[in-house]
């Protein structure tokens, strides 16, 4: 014969207290429901179901894009084509860097040829020598020294003024 459980006939008793008085856990949920107001639960219910809403939402949007699932062909081709990019990347970075570096236009450094970076700036010192060195700006403000031979005479110019007369 199976095994048949029996139902126990042990009985837990709970203790009552008297009818005039309550005990401290029934008093502090009457007390603790008594100090919020509806308003204010009413207000966290619904920010609650809001809430919930927000993320039900967020879970169908997850579940449709995993419904589309690619297969491991597909996400190796665009990783694939992510890693050319990258690559690509790299270079026209390397390329503006070293044509920067030897201070050549743009135009030039679109030609720099090589695989490694010692083969770039190598090229890119080719370049430089053919390319010729742009004259400096002028950075005198004005006169140069050299302008006038003549000495300043400060009597001379004091009398000069005199007789302009301001």
């Amino acid at each position: 014969m199976p095994e048949q459980e029996t139902p126990s006939t042990e009985t837990e008793t709970v203790e009552t207290p008297p009818e005039g008085e309550q005990s401290k856990e029934q008093e502090t949920q009457e007390s603790a429901e008594e100090s919020v107001p509806a308003d204010v639960l009413r207000k966290k219910l619904t920010d609650a179901n809001a809430e919930a809403a927000g993320y039900r939402t967020k879970l169908r949007e997850v579940e449709a894009r995993f419904a589309d699932a690619k297969t491991p062909e597909e996400f190796e081709s665009a990783v694939a084509e992510l890693k050319a990019q990258n690559e690509a990347l790299e270079r026209k970075i390397l390329l503006s860097s070293v044509a920067a570096k030897y201070e050549l236009p743009e135009a030039l450094a679109k030609r720099l040829t090589g695989a490694t970076p010692a083969e770039l700036e190598a090229d890119a010192k080719e370049l430089q020598k053919l390319v010729s060195p742009q004259a400096p700006e002028s950075l005198g403000g004005g006169l140069t020294p050299a302008d006038g031979d003549d000495t300043f005479d400060p009597v001379k110019a004091a009398r000069a003024a005199r007789r302009r007369g301001y």
